[in-house]
């Protein structure tokens, strides 16, 4: 179940989660805190287990009723077991948005192309990253059901 954490992203424990989404740098994790902190429509959920917190997802409602993420993390001993894409599902059931569009790197993107998502873009960082616009449809997807 989704516990909202926004108001706790300071603790040690949503901090060190939140820090595997941005690659443990610094800079990018004082900046998300800041984020959740200041923007009153930033939006972060942690997913725990008799208590144990198990990953979070931090995104925004965008104009089109897009829901965009900003931020999906696991603990790195509960990857691989399905938490990454029920923490999707679950915010996709409370948000109820007809799409869901994600950034992410070379590693992330297969993840999201597993669970439905289409890769529709990538782009390189100053740095020589390659990044990947991925979306999801989520109306499309409830029509064929």
């Amino acid at each position: 179940m989704l516990v909202n954490v926004k108001n706790q992203v300071e603790s040690p424990d949503i901090s060190r989660i939140l820090e595997y989404a941005v690659y443990s740098d610094e800079d990018l994790l004082a900046e998300a805190i800041k984020r959740y902190q200041e923007d009153r429509e930033a939006q972060l959920y942690a997913l725990k287990h008799e208590e144990e917190l198990i990953g979070l997802i931090g995104y925004k409602m965008e104009d089109q009723n897009a829901l965009v993420i900003n931020h999906l993390a696991i603990s790195p001993e509960h990857r691989n077991q399905g938490y990454g894409r029920g923490i999707i599902l679950e915010v996709l059931y409370q948000e109820k948005p007809d799409r869901i569009i994600a950034e992410t790197d070379e590693e992330g993107v297969d993840f999201y192309r597993n669970i439905g998502f289409v890769i529709e873009t990538s782009s390189k960082l100053p740095n020589g990253v390659e990044r990947f616009r991925c979306v999801y449809e989520a109306e499309l997807h409830e029509q064929e059901e």
